[in-house]
């Protein structure tokens, strides 16, 4: 066995990988480090090995007794380095690691210098050092998704450069010691755009602001809203000049509104408010005193009859008047319809619901319609919808249409996760309308074929309480999803446009109208980045079949119109 022992003795010195050699040191060093190499008149010279008693060692090249040339280094703390030496300092091209960050890249005298990587918990940095800290032209990008591009001094961003948030907003210009100062640009994820002046980070100074609506802000900008003098450019037509506060009218100004009326004089929050005249886009005027954007004195300070009250006044005689108008069935079947505008704020539900009754009588024959509306320049002229308002609507069209006929009823507005309809107005309170409340103001109609169709966020969530085999009911969303298109200025929402715009303007079947409806939103809303509203349907075959059957007897009627028509021309021709 004793032939074995110097081979053994061989494989175990082999085996040490980066542990201590076990051959005895060449030199020993004052701080106590055994090292294994040339020593030339009494200095550590070419390639060669220290380690130290506290577990540290360096393998490499030495000059002089000092760490000099390609090395590698590795440190008690789980420090390791592998590179370039100059008179014992990392310098030149390395890399070192440590625990929790990892630096490709240039060295000077120990300190990080010229063009890196750095990779440390929740960042990344590529660019350039100096003094080891980020210096030059960078890339910082961050665990939350933030990121900037451009020029660091001292650690910072300092120079041109532009960062984005987590969110996607994206901020440029030159930037002092990591904040955005003097001229700049910034873009919202949603598509905004402000361009001017920035302190801090925050608007500040004159600038335009431009939102993905195409309302345009222009004036003096404040901690990061218009404050002071400044004009709003509406994508409605709309021009306002005069002062803001946070964002809103406020003080005096000169709004004119895109139906070619004019106002001049003291607004606060975006309404009217002070001494002002309104000139109407007839050349009529009104002059006096405004509060919450009502006139409630005239030009000689006399107390003028609140609106409200006046209209409050006239709503009895207005739905009568609306239900008055419902004609009683006939043998053939009958298109009745009806249609609610729920928030009184926004114009867009009443453009919405208007457009919808006016087609149904021009293209689908409706001859029975009741239209309910809340706005605020409709108080006095228009019938409100309300619950009740609902209700006695829904007893009328019950009581005046037969089991041989069909309903058609659209409900537009703004829609809650509970699945409550808003139902509102200015200067009102009025209770909203939950998916029970609704199946239970539209049960007088449980006998009759209809079609229920809601454009509404969460409108989904209203199927299951209306629902029946005599009752087809298509939604703008899931009943946790969110719709679009609910603005001041549209003339539609994203489903009503493109159910009732589109595509039942291609299409009497309403199943198919539904398919191309589902179809316009999802690809408006994938283009635009938003969340899929997914619009639902409950889809009954009798009512489908119904509503064939009214279509089918319409066109039976138009063919025989057209051909009295013919003859009664030929008998005129023959007369003569």
């Amino acid at each position: 066995m004793r032939p074995l022992v110097p081979l053994a003795l061989t494989l175990l010195l082999a085996a040490c990988g980066d542990g201590e050699p076990l051959s005895p040191p060449d030199a020993r060093l004052p701080d106590g480090g055994r090292f294994r190499g040339q020593v030339v008149d009494g200095l550590l010279q070419g390639e060669g090995r220290i380690d130290y008693p506290n577990g540290s060692w360096y393998a490499g090249n030495f000059h002089n007794g000092q760490w000099h040339g390609q090395g590698e280094w590795h440190g008690s703390n789980g420090e390791v380095y592998r590179g370039q030496f100059q008179q014992g300092l990392f310098h030149g091209l390395g890399t070192l690691k440590t625990p929790g960050s990892s630096y490709t890249g240039g060295f000077k005298l120990g300190r990080r210098d010229g063009e890196g990587t750095l990779k440390e918990t929740g960042l990344l940095y590529r660019g350039q050092f100096k003094d080891d800290q980020y210096h030059g032209a960078g890339h910082l990008e961050l665990a939350d998704g933030s990121q900037y591009q451009g020029l660091f001094a001292r650690g910072k961003p300092n120079g041109e450069g532009i960062r984005s948030d987590a969110s996607g907003n994206q901020f440029s210009g030159r930037f002092v010691s990591g904040q955005l100062e003097g001229s700049g640009t910034f873009n919202s994820a949603e598509g905004d755009q402000y361009i001017g002046a920035f302190r801090d980070n925050h608007l500040e100074g004159r600038g335009r602001y431009e939102s993905t609506d195409g309302d345009v802000w222009i004036g003096q900008f404040k901690d990061g809203t218009l404050n002071g003098k400044g004009e709003l450019i509406g994508a409605d037509g709309s021009h306002y000049k005069g002062n803001f506060v946070d964002w809103r009218f406020s003080g005096k100004g000169r709004l004119q509104l895109a139906d070619g009326s004019l106002y001049v004089g003291g607004f606060e929050n975006d309404t009217y408010q002070g001494p002002g005249r309104l000139t109407l886009s007839d050349g009529s005027s009104q002059s006096g005193y405004w509060v919450n954007g009502q006139r409630v004195r005239d030009e000689q300070g006399r107390l003028l009859p609140d609106p409200l009250e006046l209209a409050l006044l006239n709503q009895g005689r207005l739905l009568e008047q609306a239900l008055a108008k419902v004609p009683a069935s006939t043998p053939e079947i009958e298109l009745y319809s009806l249609a609610l505008a729920g928030d009184g704020k926004q114009s867009v539900f009443l453009r919405e619901a208007d457009y919808v009754s006016n087609l149904l009588k021009s293209r689908f024959g409706a001859v029975g319609q009741i239209t309910l509306v809340n706005h605020r320049d409709h108080l006095d002229d228009r019938a409100l919808a309300t619950r009740e308002n609902l209700a006695r609507a829904a007893q009328t069209l019950a009581e005046r249409s037969g089991p041989e006929d069909l309903l058609f009823i659209y409900l537009t507005s703004h829609g809650s996760h509970e699945h409550e309809l808003v139902l509102d107005l200015p200067r009102m309170q009025l209770a909203d309308l939950p998916a029970d409340a609704l199946a239970s103001a539209l049960a007088p109609l449980k006998d009759r074929h209809k079609v229920i169709v809601i454009s509404a966020c969460y409108s989904g969530g209203y199927i299951d309480a209306l629902k029946d085999n005599m009752t087809l009911i298509m939604t703008a969303s899931r009943a946790d999803r969110v719709s679009f298109g609910c603005s001041e200025e549209a003339d539609f929402t994203y489903f009503g446009d493109a159910l009732f715009a589109q595509a039942l303007n291609q299409t009497d079947n309403l199943r198919q109208a539904f398919d191309l409806a589902s179809a316009s939103v999802a690809g408006r809303e994938a283009a635009e980045g938003f969340e899929a509203s997914e619009p639902q349907i409950w889809a009954p075959a009798e009512v489908l079949a119904h509503w064939q059957r009214l279509r089918q007897q319409q066109a039976r009627k138009a063919l025989q119109s057209n051909a009295d028509k013919q003859t009664g021309h030929a008998k005129n021709a023959s007369s003569h």
